[in-house]
């Protein structure tokens, strides 16, 4: 083989891992948790909510993702609670009370930069669209055997969501709530 043949080689594989890859969406989730608040908190439930990945891509030459979740795919999966109040919580949950998941179908995260806090770290930064407000987040980002892990604690009022009250403000939702995920890159197709 010819040093030019070896080159174009070498510049075609360096191309291909230079290229965004999608997110596996059949080995990725999203899970929220939101906390209980009020005089008595202690008759509410904590809420777990899951999502699919819907779609998305990361560059990893260039440090940069998108990830894109459909509203209506989260899922109320608190495993404290009977089905009836699941069933209750996810339909306030969906409706035009908390996410309006009719009128903003997508949350969406593009990050902005990325900056490596230690090994297999980053400090990822970008804007999170939810219930149509775009704002700035920070989100801890590790990797290990190729998955990639994090969370991020944000507030619902910065997102013009009103925390869920019921029983006249005694049980309330937590503003603040902390969104984990566990990523996986498609592989590649050679």
């Amino acid at each position: 083989m010819s040093a030019n043949a070896f080159l174009a080689i070498l510049a075609g594989a360096l191309a291909l891992g230079a290229e965004p890859r999608a997110i596996d969406t059949k080995t990725s989730t999203l899970t929220i948790r939101v906390g209980k608040a009020g005089a008595f908190s202690a008759f509410g439930h904590d809420h777990v909510i899951e999502a699919p990945i819907g779609s998305g891509t990361a560059d990893l030459e260039a440090r940069r993702v998108e990830l894109r979740v459909p509203a209506a795919a989260l899922r109320v999966s608190d495993p404290k609670a009977s089905e009836s109040d699941r069933e209750a919580v996810q339909k306030t949950m969906l409706g035009p009370q908390v996410l309006d998941s009719a009128r903003f179908p997508e949350i969406v995260f593009r990050s902005t930069a990325a900056t490596e806090s230690g090994a297999g770290a980053w400090s990822v930064t970008g804007n999170l669209t939810l219930h149509g407000e775009t704002r700035p987040v920070t989100v801890v980002v590790k990797q290990s055997a190729g998955r990639y892990t994090g969370s991020v604690s944000i507030k619902q009022t910065d997102f013009r969501i009103k925390p869920v009250k019921v029983a006249r403000g005694t049980v309330k939702v937590k503003d603040e709530l902390r969104i984990e995920f566990e990523i996986g890159l498609a592989k590649i197709e050679r």
